[in-house]
């Protein structure tokens, strides 16, 4: 399916089949935009380091609605946000786990255009997280292991919906989806992984590939390092 444009001289654009219809909605899975000159893709699910204003910390965002009002043609979004305990009024206590992150309770909903203008590049400082490095290349080579960890992925992440467009998008770019530098889990999911991890400490990291291990709560990275957070409690508040 060829990519939607919503209008010739617009920096933003659908990617890939709208994927419902509700009254005057039209949803959507993913759409592009320039970020630092360069085109990049996101889609439902996915996670970014965004900051909201030039004095809000950086925090993490993960995408979970967007659509297009058709009379208005307001393209819009839904994210929902986590931050750094140490970044909410409550501050970060004993009680705080090391790779916590605490979720905003209200989903945040704005225009897209304002959405890619809080994208932040610049993850150098952020520290949270437990950091997985990329599986050898030479191991993903075989049997087709590297298109076989992409599918279990998106399977997971975004309840699945077909992503086979959008995916293609993301080829045609050279934008690897492994390029994926961050990602909350439940605090069930960040502890089977951290089980995981222990059992195979000895092992390499080829076996994270494995569908059992996967399944067992395993994450393998294709390319550069991913930072996995784990969420706590919710926190009650409303963003202006």
């Amino acid at each position: 399916m060829a990519t939607l444009f919503i209008w010739c001289f617009s920096p933003l654009q659908w990617v890939g089949s709208p994927c419902g219809l509700h009254g005057p909605y039209i949803f959507y899975k993913a759409f592009q935009f320039h970020l630092e000159g360069k085109p990049r893709i996101l889609s439902l699910g996915d996670f970014f380091f965004v900051r909201c204003t030039p004095k809000d910390p950086i925090c993490i965002a993960e995408l979970q609605l967007l659509w297009e009002e058709r009379t208005s043609r307001q393209l819009l979004s839904s994210s929902k946000l986590y931050f750094l305990p140490e970044d909410t009024p409550q501050g970060r206590n004993s009680d705080h786990g090391e790779d916590e992150v605490i979720a905003v309770s209200e989903k945040v909903i704005v225009k897209l255009e304002d959405l890619v203008k809080w994208v932040h590049s610049d993850f150098s400082k952020w520290r949270c997280g437990l950091q997985a490095g990329p599986v050898k290349t030479e191991a993903l080579g075989r049997n087709g292991q590297k298109e076989a960890l992409l599918k279990y992925r998106q399977s997971t992440l975004n309840s699945g919906l077909n992503f086979k467009d959008v995916l293609k998008e993301k080829a045609d770019l050279g934008e690897d989806e492994e390029e994926t530098n961050v990602i909350v889990l439940s605090y069930p999911q960040y502890c089977r992984y951290r089980s995981m991890l222990k059992r195979i400490q000895d092992k390499p990291s080829s076996i994270l590939t494995d569908q059992f291990a996967l399944a067992l709560g395993g994450i393998a990275v294709a390319a550069g390092t991913l930072r996995s957070c784990t969420v706590g409690t919710p926190l009650t508040t409303r963003l202006s």
